[in-house]
């Protein structure tokens, strides 16, 4: 479960404050794949950032039960100098997982050959979303937190991570931020539309497709 309680959080734009999160209370439905759907710069990464403790709201407090996973986007938090299965490992040993069997999902699933030994820097954006998501997906969470990455890859690899994702979803929850509809739709139980600081919460996901498409227009 994770609840907000009173969370603002703005930020200093040339020279004037702009609030993306005003005054949020709302808990998020457990054991639910949740679409966090909204404009481009509304805000939906700054409140994945909040969720995961990367940011710190102006005022409230989010509340965890369970274990929270990174947002899991195309950047990926790597270091850039170390090889991909070093990172893996590195990761493996702060959530204390297998290490062992956690690069060995991930250069399985990750499908990157021997670029997995390379360092990330070498990395395309597309590589370290493969190895962000693999890495992610390879430790049992309560929750995750995924910002586009599903979306990455051709055709076969978005099937099989949708599967893997799916699969995950049979004993966990997840936030997902997704501009794919249909992506949504296929993957997600229910939906919240942020827009101006605000949340609108929706369990039929096509109700806040619609909706928000009704914003973009």
């Amino acid at each position: 479960m994770i609840r907000f309680e009173n969370v603002t959080k703005s930020f200093r734009v040339r020279g004037r404050r702009k609030v993306v999160i005003d005054d949020l209370t709302f808990a998020l439905p457990p054991g639910k794949a949740v679409a966090l759907l909204g404009r481009n710069g509304a805000g939906k990464s700054t409140l994945l950032d909040l969720v995961a403790g990367r940011q710190r709201p102006d005022s409230g407090r989010i509340l965890h039960e369970g274990s929270v996973s990174w947002p899991v986007g195309f950047g990926g938090s790597f270091h850039r100098e170390l090889t991909g299965a070093q990172n893996v490992r590195f990761i493996a040993r702060i959530y204390g997982v297998d290490t062992d069997a956690l690069a060995a999902f991930v250069e399985d699933f990750a499908e990157l050959g021997q670029n997995f030994h390379m360092p990330v820097r070498t990395y395309s954006q597309g590589m370290r979303a493969r190895l962000a998501f693999g890495a992610s997906m390879g430790i049992r969470f309560d929750t995750y937190l995924v910002d586009e990455v599903t979306a990455v890859g051709d055709a076969a690899f978005k099937r099989k991570s949708q599967a893997v994702f799916l699969d995950r979803m049979q004993d966990a929850g997840a936030l997902l931020v997704s501009h794919a509809m249909a992506q949504v739709k296929s993957l997600c139980d229910e939906a919240i539309v942020l827009d101006q600081g605000r949340l609108l919460h929706f369990t039929d996901v096509n109700a806040a497709v619609d909706h928000h498409r009704a914003l973009m227009a």
